[in-house]
């Protein structure tokens, strides 16, 4: 009984820390729970590069993503579509995926511009996705931040695990949670790419690999 009373003090203290105001939205991590009560979900699949397909992720087996990651890619998000919740995201040094025309106070936007597979595409989406543009091609909004520390630890909800975006450093500390790099490389088209990006986003190696920071 102590035990559970224990167990009962570390759920209230960690739902004390609520999500910051506004809208925006994060991947969404493969675990039994649903995304944050009140958050919408959605999913994004990506068809890439038919030829000599080199899609990857990692660590595999033992990343965290939700959705399929094979030679195509299907990605789940967990969106806050209202601006309820309380302060502000902190300084540091990380990403999160816009939702609502804008970035919360203190990040600056920008995109990246997946060119997916040209024949036969079979791009899909459903649900409530970040800011950005989901037809043949994908398209999605960022909001970085770069003005603090990552190794200065912010204090986000420790009930349930998530993902940040890598930005420009090591990945951000959180109070109370452990923290590994991820990665996903899609494979996007061959013949004429334009893949391309701008203004602030999260970190990426050429056009098809990003950096994720998973909190558990």
């Amino acid at each position: 009984m102590e035990n559970m009373f224990i167990l009962f003090l570390m759920i209230a203290s960690a739902c004390a820390v609520s999500w910051p105001s506004g809208r925006y939205s994060l991947p969404k991590p493969n675990t039994d729970i649903d995304c944050p009560f009140g958050w919408a979900e959605g999913w994004r699949y990506q068809d890439n590069e038919d030829s000599n397909n080199i899609n990857s992720v990692s660590p595999d087996p033992g990343h965290h993503f939700n959705g399929t990651f094979n030679r195509n890619t299907k990605m789940y998000y967990c969106t806050k579509t209202s601006y309820s919740g309380s302060g502000s995201w902190p300084r540091g040094n990380y990403c999160i995926a816009r939702k609502g025309g804008s970035c919360p106070s203190g990040f600056s936007t920008g995109f990246i511009y997946w060119d997916d597979e040209d024949n036969a595409n079979a791009n899909s989406h459903g649900g409530v996705l970040p800011d950005g543009e989901y037809g043949r091609n994908t398209k999605i909004q960022y909001c970085c931040r770069s003005d603090g520390s990552a190794y200065n630890s912010m204090n986000r909800p420790t009930y349930q695990p998530f993902y940040l975006y890598k930005y420009t450093s090591t990945c951000q500390r959180v109070r109370g949670m452990n923290v590994r790099e991820e990665t996903i490389k899609m494979d996007d088209e061959d013949d004429r790419n334009n893949s391309s990006d701008g203004g602030h986003h999260p970190k990426k190696t050429d056009t098809t690999k990003m950096y994720y920071c998973y909190y558990s």
